[in-house]
């Protein structure tokens, strides 16, 4: 029988680039598989970084959180070196054609899809604010949740950019992802891993703030 899925994690590194600026940053790059089938979420900078950590398993689905260029740079080479599907939330195109004009995702992520791999099932919550399309993904079987540039440890995701907007991301924590189990661990975009436990409080904290 095939062993249950497990978390993997590579970082890697380039730059975020939007409305004329560029910043060199870090990226977390998740990978959910067991020894037969994997799904890549945020394929960051380096897709032969990340098939290579895939290696021979079948990569079912490449799935980006949104569409800001650091988090779908690597997405059309690694889906030509693994023939996996691109799943992208159909709000986010026009951030990703300013990433990929020549290319568009394989399919549409849709508000209460689920993925499978490996038996287990990955739980598609649209979470906008960062940007419109930005989606979450909730893993109970792992009592994981993977965020994106939504949440992060100590607060929101930037929202002073174009397509972004603050009280929708605001509103799409408090409804969509503060409500999940304590014990959820918040895999983010970038930086440290926290959980719904450790961030809940701060709600009324970072709606003060206004950022």
């Amino acid at each position: 029988m095939p062993v249950e899925p497990e978390i993997e994690h590579l970082t890697t590194s380039g730059t975020f680039e939007l409305d004329g600026g560029s910043w060199e940053v870090e990226n977390n790059v998740w990978i959910i598989a067991n020894d037969r089938e994997a799904v890549v979420i945020d394929p960051a900078h380096d897709a032969e970084a990340i098939a290579a950590q895939v290696g021979d398993r079948r990569v079912m689905a490449i799935i980006c959180t949104h569409a800001h260029n650091d988090h779908v740079n690597g997405a059309p080479a690694l889906a030509a070196l693994t023939g996996a599907p691109i799943l992208l939330h159909a709000d986010d195109l026009p951030l990703w054609k300013q990433a990929h004009p020549g290319d568009s995702p394989d399919e549409e992520l849709r508000d209460g899809q689920r993925i499978t791999v490996g038996g287990i099932y990955l739980h598609v919550r649209h979470t906008p604010g960062h940007s419109p399309g930005s989606v979450s993904l909730y893993v109970p079987a792992l009592d994981a949740v993977f965020t994106g540039d939504t949440l992060f440890q100590g607060g929101p995701g930037a929202t002073g950019r174009s397509f972004s907007d603050f009280p929708t991301i605001i509103r799409s924590i408090e409804e969509r992802l503060l409500v999940l189990p304590p014990e959820t661990v918040v895999y983010t975009g970038h930086g440290p891993t926290t959980t719904i436990a450790d961030e809940a409080p701060q709600l009324d904290e970072w709606i003060a703030r206004g950022h």
